[in-house]
């Protein structure tokens, strides 16, 4: 595949971040799978939690192309052991077989990646459901700390789901930033005149991927206030998961992308939060950089936002991002923050972190080359 990130710097990860870096072939999870290297009770019970929890969505392939109930059936078996067999990969399992002690150990990862395209998912289900809820705060257990899992194995945005993950302790939102949209656009397509923050700076993001992200990004949990947020996993309520689960359904993966099948989580933001986006990104001579975007989600009515939705792929999760203009430089409109963004991915998280991160990056050294925190809430720490 074609993207810069997904190319592993281990040098730089190594003696910059003090991390190690390991690489899987991605045949392991084959491995597990044929010879039973899995836990098969936990199997059965995530089985059984999918079947009440997990609402199946639309099949937008021609009817001709469309795998039959049995086929798609066992798509989701699948799918739902490499979400046990990545999670082994990453923490270790002594609940594992006999005579598997070396897989019961794990890598201790705190933060991981899966290439997929394509070679993985022009002939095996995809692994949008493994990385949506390895991403998301709960599972079939229930609430729980969500791990950092990369879509396309982009190294990069992983770093900055990490980076966030350790500041803010809520899942994040992986993500294309795919299309600008300016109200004049909308009102030609749509007939809708913008309303919000997105009247107010002038447009939005279309920010979109194949089904990966947290579900959290739902917006569906709620605070004391009765707004739509993304909390701490520690203040997951059973009504929050419920409602994350319900505002989410699982479409048959688009056999244009995944030719080997598989099912990508679909749902929108459905509530207008503050939220923090950042790329990190490599740069030839000078390492490591930085980019944040402060900025809220907006919200669409239904018709709005399905007529733009199928402007690209329907069939995956859509947050409509609109970034805090400042009126100078990337941040003079909407469109040249898309413009000026490093890499098509970025992460997207709770809350107006900018600040923060700008003291995390000056204490590591690591150059910020485009931000919307204003002078008065920056702090570098220094000697």
């Amino acid at each position: 595949m074609g993207i810069g990130g997904s190319i592993i710097d281990s040098k730089f990860i190594e003696e910059y971040l003090g991390m190690r870096v390991e690489s899987v072939d991605e045949v392991e999870v084959i491995r597990r799978m044929t010879l039973g290297i899995y836990d098969q009770k936990e199997f059965e019970k995530l089985k059984a939690w999918a079947q009440e929890n997990v609402r199946e969505g639309f099949d937008k392939n021609p009817e001709n192309l469309q795998k039959s109930r049995e086929q798609k059936d066992a798509d989701w078996e699948f799918t739902m052991k490499m979400y046990l067999i990545i999670k082994d990969l990453m923490n270790g399992n002594p609940n594992l077989p006999e005579g598997c002690e070396e897989e019961m150990v794990g890598h201790n990862a705190i933060a991981g990646g899966f290439q997929g395209q394509r070679q993985w998912t022009d002939f095996y289900p995809n692994c949008d459901f493994p990385e949506a809820m390895l991403n998301t705060s709960f599972d079939h257990k229930g609430a729980r700390e969500p791990y950092i899992l990369a879509t396309e194995n982009d190294v990069l945005n992983g770093l900055g789901m990490l980076f966030m993950k350790l500041l803010t302790n809520r899942a994040q939102m992986f993500a294309d930033v795919r299309t600008y949209w300016s109200p004049e656009a909308v009102k030609r397509c749509t007939g809708y005149d913008v309303e919000g923050v997105a009247k107010e700076n002038g447009g939005f993001i279309h920010l979109i991927n194949s089904g990966a992200t947290a579900l959290d990004g739902t917006g569906a949990a709620k605070n004391e206030n009765g707004e739509g947020c993304m909390k701490p996993f520690w203040d997951m309520t059973d009504a929050d998961v419920k409602a994350c689960l319900a505002a989410t359904d699982w479409c048959r993966a688009n056999y244009q992308y995944f030719r080997g099948g598989g099912f990508s989580s679909h749902f929108k933001t459905q509530a207008e939060m503050p939220v923090t986006m950042l790329r990190a990104n490599i740069v030839d001579g000078v390492g490591l950089v930085l980019q944040i975007a402060e900025g809220y989600t907006a919200t669409l009515p239904d018709k709005v936002h399905d007529l733009l939705d199928k402007r690209t792929d329907p069939t995956w999760p859509t947050t409509w991002f609109v970034p805090r203009l400042t009126g100078e430089g990337a941040f003079q409109d909407v469109y040249s923050v898309m413009a000026n963004w490093g890499a098509n991915h970025g992460v997207t998280v709770y809350g107006h972190v900018g600040a923060d991160l700008i003291t995390l990056c000056s204490m590591l050294r690591i150059p910020v080359t485009m931000h919307n925190v204003s002078a008065g809430k920056v702090y570098r720490p220094h000697c």
